[in-house]
């Protein structure tokens, strides 16, 4: 399934991920407190006025307003806008890279639920189950599709080997200690494990090995400007799903760099 490629693709999928990034802004703020994404309707955090549909135009909207509410005229947090922002410009890289097909549609849903878990991780060092599991629940639904539309079937067994080996290894780390990485991070790898390696265990491998630097290198950075001790708690799943998403949209270069020199040895 190939519906639309390049610039027309970016396009769709950039304008349909501004309207997923205003629902992750959604999951990312009722999710942890144990609150329905559903209803009510989105409201001011300030005085609880109902925001009406022209006020909720991804972006454009907090543009138009300055950052304000329209009612009670309190600011809105930048960070709404910049979510969305940010999902639409994955969205539309995924366009560019895979166009809109089964691949694009299974690294979007990913990319969505990754931006939404990642700032959850940020925030409250949580990797909620109900937003891992309905990530994981589509984007199996997704590949499934592409495997029989595509009779892909080695996708999807490197996707599931992909998903339970790191599953398996964090598990294990877990399971030793659980201080060390939290069970919420071991759902996480089996998700970015299956999402990843339908596009191949090498972008899987390096989804990790870019989450382990980038947890590492601010680790040492805040320990060594003070501003963290050694057992201070960082929001790993942060580090994950960036790494995640790296890979999927700018890892080729590298998983092609690596297969040729093995294939040259």
């Amino acid at each position: 399934m190939l519906l639309a490629s390049g610039a027309l693709a970016a396009l769709i999928l950039g304008v349909f991920g501004l309207l997923v990034g205003s629902f992750a802004n959604v999951v990312i703020y009722r999710v942890p407190a144990g609150r329905s994404v559903v209803k009510p309707p989105s409201g001011c955090l300030s005085c609880g006025a109902r925001v009406r549909s022209f006020d909720n135009i991804p972006v454009v909207s907090w543009l138009v307003l300055r950052g304000r509410c329209r009612a009670c005229k309190a600011p809105v947090s930048p960070r709404y806008p910049f979510v969305e922002a940010l999902v639409g410009v994955i969205y539309a890289v995924i366009g560019l890279r895979f166009g809109i097909s089964w691949t694009g549609v299974g690294e979007a849903v990913l990319a969505g639920g990754l931006v939404a878990l990642a700032f959850i991780d940020f925030d409250h060092l949580l990797l909620p189950r109900k937003v891992v599991y309905a990530t994981l629940t589509i984007l199996a639904v997704v590949l499934v599709a592409g495997t029989v539309s595509g009779n892909q079937w080695h996708r999807l067994l490197i996707a599931a080997i992909s998903a339970v080996v790191p599953w398996a290894l964090f598990f294990a780390i877990n399971f030793v200690s659980p201080k060390a990485l939290g069970f919420g991070d071991v759902r996480l790898a089996l998700l970015i494990g299956f999402g990843l390696g339908w596009l191949g265990a090498g972008y899987a491998f390096l989804g990790f090995i870019i989450a382990s630097v980038l947890g590492s290198v601010v680790g040492v950075t805040m320990i060594a400007l003070g501003k963290a001790g050694r057992r201070t708690p960082i929001p790993f799943g942060t580090f994950l799903a960036t790494g995640a998403v790296l890979a999927a949209l700018c890892g080729a270069p590298v998983v092609n760099w690596y297969a040729s020199t093995i294939q040259v040895h």
